[in-house]
């Protein structure tokens, strides 16, 4: 296995650090970090560590990979 893929216990936890969020995403660390400092990758902050709730996470994916509203879309 590679460093830089999830564990079974990565994907059990719930919450994951900004790397470990980003590589769950394939992103790189630095980029998962501007996400997060955007608002884009939703965080919290755990004393002085900065974590991404797992279902706040799943939430996120959720939300964007819902089908559009057949209504809404002009063709």
């Amino acid at each position: 296995m590679k460093d830089n893929e999830p564990t079974k216990e990565t994907r059990e936890t719930l919450v994951y650090s900004v790397p470990e969020a980003g590589r769950l995403l394939s992103l790189s660390r630095a980029t998962a970090y501007s996400l997060a400092s955007q608002g884009t990758l939703p965080t919290i902050r755990l004393g002085r560590r900065l974590v991404v709730p797992r279902k706040a996470l799943e939430e996120l994916l959720q939300s964007v990979s819902k089908p559009k509203d057949p209504a809404k879309i002009k063709g």
